[in-house]
């Protein structure tokens, strides 16, 4: 028998377990709906956050509403703080390429201009009155540049069905080497004027920068000897075009010393040019041989020299364009003022893509020099592409 006060003991006893189970069971409720809001409340700033870098998207993506909203904008802004102040992490940082080319610092120390500007330079010198205009220009990332040129013809004869055959000629293959020269500019400007923000410096150093390499590359073209510059058309030996051989430039003597004579001269030069060469001859010459050759008529009074009939286009004599070069020599005894020829196949401008322009604040104070270079090569690279016409008798 048990008394009812063992019974009370033993019901105290058997629920102190069952009260302490519902009691931790409430508690692992409260800390799982405090963690579940504290998810939420997690998930809701994560949506939130995301919807704000979706509308930041939205607005980069839409169509710039002014022009100054460029992919260059970021080179075009690290490059002129580059050239202002000299400050190179914008430079540092940008790896962007254009054309072959990078703003990124090169191994030796110096820059690789802005592509725009590079752009603009180049642009310059393909409308400036020079050689290049009408040359063939090739871009190397070599210290030189090979010609192949096939300069002989192939054998060939008659066969029958049964007759033996005969051993042909081959051709001779001539490879002329264009070496690379280091062309150069050094504009300079005042640190005050690089200061002004309304100062449009990437394009004032590229209409510099392009006009000194325009008038050094027209004169070597022409007249360069070949040593630390490119080699000049009138740098080559030339003999009459009767004996003419490879490696000389023919010349068609006009008959008279020093003067042009009688309009015959002009075309016996054209067609002492190959037929496959005058589908693309041009003249080149001065103003002042081309003011001479400007009073020139034929045995009708009709003139050989006609104007562009459209803005843009260059002048022709006897059919041909001209191109106004103006380091081609004046008229005088045994001169070779006038050249005729397909340039794009018998002379070949050979360069690097790359244009460098490194800032120097020291040497010129209180202005700032920009050292620009650039490698750039030229030669003839077809001898019987390009003639000449000698003022002389002989």
């Amino acid at each position: 028998m048990t008394t009812p006060e063992k019974e009370s003991r033993t019901g105290e006893a058997l629920s102190s377990p069952a009260e302490e189970l519902r009691t931790a069971i409430s508690g692992f409720v409260a800390e799982f709906k405090d963690f579940s809001t504290g998810i939420s409340a997690t998930l809701q700033k994560q949506d939130d956050r995301m919807n704000k870098l979706d509308r930041k998207t939205m607005m980069m993506n839409r169509p710039a509403l002014a022009m100054g909203a460029e992919l260059e904008a970021p080179h075009q802004k690290a490059f002129a703080a580059y050239l202002r102040s000299g400050e190179d992490d914008g430079l540092r940082g940008l790896a962007l390429e254009g054309k072959g080319m990078s703003t990124a610092v090169s191994g030796d120390g110096g820059y690789l201009v802005d592509p725009q500007t590079s752009d603009t330079i180049k642009s310059t010198l393909s409308t400036t009155a020079s050689i290049r205009a009408i040359a063939n220009v090739v871009n190397v990332d070599a210290t030189s540049y090979d010609v192949l040129v096939d300069h002989t013809e192939m054998g060939a004869g008659w066969a029958t069905e049964t007759a033996s055959q005969d051993e042909t000629d081959t051709p001779v293959i001539d490879r002329i080497t264009i070496p690379l020269h280091e062309l150069s500019a050094l504009p300079k400007a005042s640190q005050r004027l690089l200061d002004d923000s309304a100062f449009d410096i990437e394009g004032w150093l590229a209409q510099r920068i392009a006009d000194k390499f325009a008038r050094s590359e027209a004169a070597a073209f022409v007249n360069g000897d070949g040593v630390d510059k490119p080699k000049g058309i009138l740098s080559y030996p030339s003999v009459d075009n009767d004996v003419w051989t490879w490696g000389n430039i023919g010349y068609v003597p006009t008959g008279v010393n020093g003067e042009l004579g009688e309009t015959d001269a002009m075309i016996d030069l054209v067609y002492a040019l190959g037929a496959e060469y005058r589908a693309g001859a041009v003249f080149v010459m001065n103003s002042r041989t081309a003011g001479s050759v400007r009073k020139l008529k034929d045995a009708d009074g009709r003139f050989l020299w006609s104007d562009g009939l459209a803005s843009g286009e260059p002048a022709r004599l006897l059919g041909y364009p001209v191109l106004i070069a103006e380091d081609m020599p004046d008229a005088g005894d045994g001169t070779t003022p006038i050249a005729f020829g397909d340039f794009g196949a018998g002379y070949t401008v050979a360069e690097r893509p790359d244009l460098r322009v490194l800032r120097d604040p020291f040497s010129a104070k209180p202005h700032v020099l920009f050292y620009a270079t650039k490698r750039v090569g030229g030669a003839v690279s077809d001898f019987a592409a390009i003639k000449l016409l000698k003022f002389a008798v002989a």
